[in-house]
């Protein structure tokens, strides 16, 4: 091999790359490094948006199953209801609320410093008046154990199921009176089944 040609060989191994192929390379590269940020950027966006969504479901919207018939016709076994976390709520609200490492969902009857009194076919009266009660289908005295009339103690309300004959509820001293640091939240919403969707009343 001569000078002349190895010369060339040479001029060819050392050739230095187009602009076009420089900035071919350039931009894969930038490619690369925007998409590692935008994949690392929508990961943690989605894991802030998941975080978010478990605290608002435990601590503000409590996603609840129920459990039994002692809330029928207004809510039936196995439903699942949204709930509002608040230790506000007035007569008529359905509540779910801490009992026994359970929780247990009743509607509030009286408030306190309230007399209750229910008579042998049912019928509930607070503070010597007859309760309007358009969410129950049948009258009931239930599992009653307490003296009546009983006034409902501070701090607490007086809860009874709407399904009266079965539920067992502040009726009975085995559950009695629900204090305000044992409720979970107030049922605003059904979410299942599907044909019954709506509010709670």
């Amino acid at each position: 091999m001569n000078s002349t040609e190895g010369m060339g060989m040479e001029a060819k191994k050392l050739e230095v790359p187009s602009l076009e192929l420089l900035e071919a390379e350039l931009k894969k590269e930038q490619y690369k490094k925007n998409y590692s940020r935008v994949l690392r950027s929508t990961i943690f966006s989605l894991l802030v948006v998941a975080a978010i969504a478990v605290l608002v479901a435990v601590l503000l919207l409590p996603v609840l199953q129920i459990n039994g018939t002692s809330m029928t016709e207004t809510l039936q076994n196995e439903d699942i209801v949204i709930a509002i976390s608040s230790s506000k709520y007035k007569t008529g609200d359905v509540i779910a609320f801490y009992y026994n490492n359970n929780i247990l969902v009743k509607r509030v009857i009286a408030a306190a410093g309230d007399w209750v009194d229910i008579d042998g076919d049912g019928s509930v009266y607070v503070n010597d008046k007859l309760l309007d009660e358009p969410y129950i289908s049948e009258k009931a005295l239930g599992d009653c154990n307490i003296d009546l009339p009983y006034q409902v103690p501070e701090g607490k309300c007086f809860v009874m199921g709407d399904h009266r004959a079965t539920s067992i509820d502040s009726r009975n001293t085995a559950v009695g009176c629900v204090g305000s640091d044992m409720v979970v939240g107030r049922i605003l919403f059904r979410a299942w089944p599907l044909s019954e969707i709506g509010f709670i009343k």
